[in-house]
């Protein structure tokens, strides 16, 4: 019994935790949405379609600095990080971008 009370205590204490959700994205919005796939997304604290123009967003900041293999640190008020890996003709990415208590989580593949 204080395991669920202390469950229901923690979900109030952070409700952006407990409205993460994965988006679904059609075949042709991961195509739209910047690289050349955007493979998954999920959000927290904010709307899927919220996190889709963020994730627009995103990518037109990396095509501005540097193209395909371009980085962007801040995109719309977001700290954003991302990891690659890959081969010479494309990569992979994994990003993460956070304002406050809103999080934008996206995974996609360039192809260069």
């Amino acid at each position: 019994m204080r395991l669920v009370a202390l469950a229901v205590v923690l979900l109030a204490a952070f409700p952006a935790a407990a409205s993460a959700r994965s988006c679904s994205l059609s075949t042709s919005e991961q195509r739209r949405l910047g690289a050349t796939y955007v493979t998954t997304l999920s959000v927290s604290g904010l709307s899927c379609s919220s996190g889709k123009r963020q994730v627009r967003a995103y990518h037109r900041c990396r095509n501005r600095n540097g193209g395909k293999d371009g980085r962007c640190a801040r995109v719309d008020g977001y700290r954003c990080s991302e990891r690659r890996s890959g081969i010479k003709t494309q990569f992979s990415g994994r990003v993460t971008c956070r304002r406050g208590s809103r999080v934008v989580k996206h995974t996609y593949t360039q192809f260069t």
